[in-house]
């Protein structure tokens, strides 16, 4: 004769299960609303693609993250900043910000894109600039942020001791500006693909795909589902 069973969930347990699920529940979402947020960058990053807009005299707030933009003035080959802990395909390496020089007392960073690792932070890599003609060049690219880390212990600003190029790991436009001595934009530019002087320049949206955030959200609702089943399989006994 099968025993029957009765549904007596206990005190603890059943605490322990809310507690878990709220916090399940929470961080889906979390990851649902940062999925949204990315979506929207990446789309904002898919309309900049499009017109090249010229700067002019206005600064890069001005115009919308992303877009395109045509600057003019003259590059800083003296005063090069290299961003350490910079990958690309898997490999490590540095991206290069050369100012630009918009005119007297103004100034913004270009990134001129990737150079790989030598093997030895000694050995920096070759980022001189060849000789230019005289005056001031036009350039085009996306207006962009300072790469930026989530932990505090991968950043490090210029040494102002070093010489040039100094090597930086995610710092802020404040710190760049410092060890630069002038002032600089908050934002910088992207150099497009097809402009010269440049290396590795595969600019992709910022993060993680908004699929993966919506995937990571799923995943803790199914944790929150299966602590409620756990919870009554547990609760469960025979009478």
């Amino acid at each position: 004769m099968t025993a029957q069973r009765q549904f007596r969930p206990r005190p603890l347990p059943t605490v322990l299960m809310l507690l878990g699920c709220a916090l399940f529940v929470r961080l889906g979402l979390w990851q649902w609303h940062k999925g949204g947020e990315r979506q929207l960058e990446w789309q904002r990053f898919a309309r900049g693609a499009g017109q090249v807009v010229p700067l002019a005299a206005r600064s890069l707030e001005a115009v919308p993250l992303y877009q395109r933009v045509r600057v003019s003035g003259t590059l800083d080959g003296a005063h090069q900043f290299l961003l350490d802990n910079r990958t690309q395909d898997g490999r490590p390496g540095y991206e290069v910000l050369t100012p630009l020089e918009r005119n007297p007392g103004r100034a913004l960073l270009l990134d001129r894109g990737w150079v790989p690792f030598g093997g030895s932070r000694q050995k920096l890599p070759a980022i001189a600039l060849p000789a230019l003609p005289a005056g001031t060049a036009d350039f085009t690219g996306r207006v962009a942020w300072l790469p930026a880390s989530g932990l505090a212990s991968g950043r490090a600003a210029p040494d102002p001791q070093a010489p040039w190029p100094k090597v930086t790991s995610f710092p802020d436009s404040a710190q760049l500006a410092d060890a630069l001595g002038r002032p600089l934009e908050t934002r910088i530019v992207l150099l497009d693909a097809d402009q010269p002087l440049g290396f590795g320049r595969d600019w992709q949206p910022p993060g993680i795909p908004p699929l993966r955030h919506f995937s990571y959200a799923a995943q803790w609702w199914t944790f929150a589902a299966l602590a409620v089943v756990l919870w009554g399989v547990m609760s469960t006994r025979r009478a």
